[in-house]
């Protein structure tokens, strides 16, 4: 009779301690690094609205098709795009329909868009303008305004031969057609439009 007591009043002493290990084991997990999960869904299964960011980043993935918004170093949202009409490997000049790859940041924002709303991104960078001055594609004078602005977080040269005017923009993802830009649907592009803010990092990997 004694031994069935201590059995049945040890079970909430257990219990007890298999919840405390099962909140540390969750505490661990959400410390001990990046956010992986997307954070826009409510434990109700319910879209969440995003708010403006001021540490937006950006991920463009050109293989997969997808554009990641990160806030730090924690998943956003993730949308479908569409690319160039050539859309395999790294802008190289006007005209050839490739979408750029690299480091780049939103050096404009344009409400007025022909393509809905636009974000004009700040290709090219000093790297394409140093291939491009080997290349012959563009002068020294050419060359230095555009490492100037990019220094300055501005927007650089469009109109020489290593292209510009690369933009993220509305008017449909559903496939390849832009000249090099990189194409969201319209909801898509205004969610992004409310919540980065010029100046946000984008990097467009292969």
């Amino acid at each position: 009779m004694r031994l069935k007591t201590l059995q049945v009043g040890a079970l909430p002493i257990l219990v007890t301690m298999v919840f405390l290990l099962a909140v540390k084991s969750e505490t661990s997990v959400h410390e001990s690094g990046k956010h992986l999960e997307p954070a826009t869904i409510s434990p109700a299964g319910d879209p969440i609205p995003l708010s403006p960011m001021s540490d937006a980043k950006i991920e463009v993935l050109k293989r997969s098709r997808q554009l990641v918004l990160y806030s730090g170093s924690r998943i956003m949202k993730t949308y479908r795009i569409g690319l160039g009409f050539s859309p395999e490997g790294p802008k190289i000049r006007q005209g050839d329909g490739r979408t750029p790859e690299g480091s780049y940041y939103v050096c404009s924002k344009n409400s007025k868009s022909q393509f809905f709303l636009s974000l004009g991104l700040s290709y090219p960078n000093e790297g394409d303008a140093i291939r491009g001055l080997k290349e012959g594609l563009i002068d020294r004078n050419q060359y230095q305004q555009i490492a100037s602005a990019i220094q300055h977080g501005g927007v650089p040269l469009w109109n020489t031969a290593l292209g510009g005017e690369i933009f993220i923009h509305g008017n449909g993802s559903k496939s390849d057609w832009t000249w090099g830009c990189v194409a969201l649907e319209n909801q898509d592009i205004q969610e992004l439009f409310n919540t980065v803010p010029k100046g946000t990092p984008v990097t467009i990997k292969p």
